[in-house]
């Protein structure tokens, strides 16, 4: 595999090495992204516990656990998830899995930052823009090329940048809100989930509502919402790119993996069931329901609205943060699939600090495409699901290449030294993969139904939607693949010297 100077995580520009908190906190960022998720898990009010606990236990334990294993065992090359399948099952799958992973960010990134909208609308006083689909769309073309820009800057810029948004923008605000939520309790407070009507969140015994422990199940729409809060819990294996940046990659990275995924499974739960506990279930909005929160504990125990506007700026930088990780995690593996003469010499090209340039200004024209759909949509909430569900059932194909990959690795090269492996052999691998990939094969069908809780209009115009976007962007590669051309690779490795410095 050609590799650039700037491959090698100790080689970015700056000859440090990252730390293992670092990349678990840049992990975690990649996950979480920001506050967003908690209010799509907080709709289900307590029925929350079933959907997280699908997310966690069959989806995030075993994605952490395969990441943790494939990273450890290839944390000394570039390349993260394209390394992975490519030794599992060659270049052009390997070259898929990359590019499905870089295309659903792609897809993601409107969604994601319709967050951030919200929380700059909050922040200068003005919620009711949060709901306005020109200013959400605008803000979402601006606040991209932004964090571009910033990622042009250096990887470890950006790697700053998201470390303290994430810290700043996500774990504080989060730790405000659980604080918050225990002094709702305190004094005695009306608990939101108890004045649920909805039949999909409560039942009805002796004329007074209840709420659910378990989901109320009428058919496939029902459930469809744990697609979007599957995707919640994605992107454990994201920043794999950046464990040659690790001093000791093979036992760090296994590290990094527990960091993420404890922080990540802490958050969501707690913050979810704060919010769904201050605020009536006819009230949580999926865009603004953490705001909302902070909102009526401010104006209600505090009796001010100044701390609304501070949190909110600091959820916007984190949101910002969380975006950004992304920007820089696989965009950079995909730039090693490039060097691997897969993409042709345009998209190979870096600036004199080893970023992927090209890449990511293609990236930032084809989110501006995507995120003008919401200047001419006006239910904020359906274009975010439509979106939302559409990079889900793109990112759950790459999930079910990377369990495959695992599996035969095991058995191609079952000597491979790994720092991490899986304990209970070739039976504790296909235990573990083998439940991940029913999980995500689960909700790559739910991806594609229609969500009862929302006014998506045509059903059959959100199923052709979500089913033609699956197929465009899952043909992409394998079309690239059957035209590359010989001399992409000849240009990998011996690149000019116009303005790319490797």
């Amino acid at each position: 595999m050609t590799r650039s100077k700037h491959a090698a995580g100790r080689q970015t520009g700056t000859g440090a090495y990252l730390t293992v908190w670092t990349l678990g906190l840049m992990t975690a960022a990649s996950i979480i992204t920001s506050l967003r998720g908690l209010s799509l898990m907080a709709k289900e009010e307590l029925t929350m516990f079933v959907y997280i606990g699908f997310s966690t236990f069959l989806f995030l334990i075993p994605a952490g656990l395969i990441a943790a294993e494939l990273g450890g065992a290839f944390g000394n090359r570039a390349g993260g998830l394209y390394t992975w399948v490519a030794e599992a099952f060659g270049k052009p799958t390997g070259f898929v899995a990359m590019f499905l992973s870089w295309v659903q960010n792609i897809v993601w990134y409107p969604a994601g930052l319709s967050f951030a909208s919200a929380a700059a609308a909050f922040a200068v006083g003005g919620p009711r823009l949060a709901s306005n689909h020109v200013y959400v769309g605008l803000f979402i073309i601006v606040a991209f090329w932004l964090c571009t820009f910033a990622a042009l800057v250096s990887n470890r810029f950006a790697a700053k940048v998201t470390k303290y948004g994430f810290l700043l923008g996500t774990v504080v605000p989060g730790v405000i809100l659980l604080a918050g939520f225990l002094a709702w309790l305190l004094s005695h407070q009306q608990i939101g989930w108890n004045d649920a009507t909805s039949q999909a969140v409560s039942f009805e015994r002796n004329d007074h509502s209840h709420p659910r422990l378990f989901p109320y199940i009428t058919g496939l729409s029902g459930l469809s919402f744990l697609a979007g809060i599957l995707l919640n819990f994605a992107g454990v294996e994201s920043q794999a790119v950046h464990a040659t940046e690790l001093r000791s990659p093979s036992t760090g990275y296994p590290l990094v993996i527990v960091i993420a995924a404890a922080l990540s499974f802490c958050i969501f739960t707690l913050g979810s069931l704060a919010i769904a506990g201050i605020l009536p279930y006819k009230d949580i909005n999926i865009e603004s329901g953490v705001f909302d929160a902070f909102e009526r504990l401010s104006t209600t125990l505090l009796h001010a609205s100044w701390p609304v506007r501070l949190l909110s700026l600091l959820i916007c930088y984190g949101a910002l943060g969380g975006v950004l990780a992304w920007i820089i995690g696989p965009s950079r593996g995909l730039l090693v699939t490039a060097r691997d003469g897969m993409l042709p010499p345009f998209l190979q090209r870096t600036n004199r600090k080893g970023v992927q340039i090209n890449i990511l200004l293609v990236q930032g024209v084809v989110v501006t495409v995507i995120a003008s759909l919401y200047l001419f949509m006006t239910d904020v909430s359906t274009v975010y699901f439509l979106i939302s569900a559409l990079a889900v059932s793109l990112y759950i194909i790459v999930y079910m290449i990377m369990y495959a990959s695992a599996i035969r690795l095991r058995y191609t090269q079952p000597d491979l030294p790994r720092a991490f492996r899986i304990p209970g052999g070739m039976t504790g691998m296909w235990a573990v993969a083998g439940i991940g990939f029913l999980a995500v094969a689960f909700a790559f069908v739910l991806s594609f139904v229609p969500p009862a809780q929302l006014p998506v209009g045509s059903p059959a115009l959100y199923v052709a939607l979500v089913a033609a976007g699956a197929i465009v962007f899952t043909g992409a590669p394998l079309l690239i693949e059957r035209f590359k051309k010989p001399s992409w690779k000849r240009y990998a490795e011996a690149p000019p010297s116009h303005g790319d410095d490797t």
